[in-house]
């Protein structure tokens, strides 16, 4: 009945041809809109675009693993049949550990890829790069693989959010436990000339107290240098006896093997974001690493601690199958799968209305999720005017094969 009135009534006021397109178009309309009538960008009946750019290539590429391993997450979500019956693509672009880089590829996902969301970018100066440019554009800028204060800032950037514990909150938790256990300790840092470095000092100063004059020298780095070793040097001469790394893997792994080549023996802790088996301490050399100590958040697959932990079972199962020929003991494989595993809560939180609002909604509305690798202890609760996600963290040590606890 509802197709011969719309029949007659194109056909009384409009040419035959375009009539019956329109009838066409009326008749499928409701069916069609069913299918897609949540779909912002980035989404289709039955796909969901994700963007990200990593450094494949540059002065920080070690961590390109880990965009690596969320596309394996990614690839066996599509195996089990996607998010709600969408799959996942997952649009990964080089971006050379480049600010300019990471801009430009960030463009090319929105206005070219049409991305839902921009998921993990990594380094601090790289998302500020492209804050700006994705709140303009109201474009989730979720997870960020990267620490600063300044990705949890709901009121001026609410379309940003970090995943890992901040660092001038891991800063703080080095400084506490500094003051606790080896209170009369002389301190020397090194650390990265920009707001990564920076933020982590700060926090250090702030988490010292009273104890901040301790620090008896700070000596930065540029990302780029070919080495810090004269800044180790003048470490060892200030006369410190605890030393803070905070540094990415290359310059991490340098700075270990510098202070053992010298015969040196001071404490060392370095920044979590650095405390990786396969891209820091082998590097570094596994006996010059024995004894480093990080603030700890997730569960080390190759750790004895975690044998016949079934997240780590179903996390070695995964790893088998989907990132064969990959190391175990890089960390960045079971950190880039607990990202990933913490986005998929949050799409399937979001249901059939995939819009850009309500995924940075679902985002910031997180009540005690338990993403199983992270360490016993961590839920994750996020508000609208708290984005911080992994907050819980220990101090480890490593063995020289894994981490012990330090109670």
């Amino acid at each position: 009945m509802l197709q011969k009135i719309v029949r007659t009534t194109l056909r009384r006021f409009i040419p035959a041809r375009l009539a019956a397109g329109l009838m066409a178009a009326a008749i499928a309309a409701p069916g069609a809109h069913a299918a897609d009538r949540y779909s912002g960008p980035g989404v289709t009946a039955d796909e969901i675009r994700i963007g990200q750019t990593m450094p494949y290539s540059g002065p920080a590429s070690a961590y390109g693993q880990l965009g690596k391993a969320e596309a394996a997450y990614f690839r066996y979500l599509n195996d089990r049949g996607g998010v709600n019956g969408r799959k996942i693509r997952f649009i990964s672009l080089d971006d050379g550990y480049s600010a300019p880089k990471a801009l430009e590829g960030a463009r090319k996902l929105v206005e070219g890829d049409d991305v839902a969301l921009v998921f993990g970018t990594l380094g601090t100066a790289n998302n500020l790069a492209i804050r700006a440019y994705l709140n303009g554009k109201k474009v989730p800028q979720l997870f960020v693989a990267g620490g600063s204060q300044a990705f949890n800032d709901p009121k001026r950037f609410p379309w940003t959010m970090a995943w890992q514990p901040a660092l001038h909150r891991e800063g703080v938790f080095f400084g506490q436990q500094t003051a606790l256990r080896t209170p009369q300790a002389k301190i020397g840092v090194l650390y990265q000339n920009d707001d990564f470095g920076k933020e982590l000092l700060a926090g250090l100063r702030a988490g010292l107290g009273d104890r901040a004059g301790q620090i008896a020298s700070a000596q930065s780095f540029q990302a780029t240098d070919p080495t810090i070793d004269s800044q180790i040097i003048n470490l060892k001469e200030a006369g410190v006896d605890a030393v803070f790394l905070f540094a990415y893997s290359r310059q991490a792994a340098q700075a270990i093997r510098k202070i053992h080549e010298m015969g040196w023996k001071p404490q060392i802790y370095l920044t979590l974001g650095s405390a990786y088996i396969g891209s820091t301490f082998k590097p570094a050399g596994i006996e010059a690493s024995k004894g480093v100590m990080t603030a700890g958040f997730i569960k080390e697959a190759t750790d004895p601690a975690w044998r016949d932990d079934a997240a780590v079972k179903e996390w070695r199962a995964w790893f088998v199958k989907y990132l064969p020929g990959a190391d175990p003991t890089d960390t960045l494989n079971i950190v880039g799968y607990a990202y990933a595993q913490t986005l998929e809560q949050v799409l399937r939180q979001a249901g059939e209305d995939l819009s850009r609002e309500n995924i940075l909604k679902q985002a910031a509305n997180l009540k005690n999720v338990r993403i199983p690798v992270l360490l016993p202890g961590s839920l994750i609760n996020t508000t609208p005017d708290d984005y911080a996600v992994v907050t819980h963290m220990r101090l480890q040590r490593f063995n020289g094969a894994s981490w012990d606890a330090v109670e």
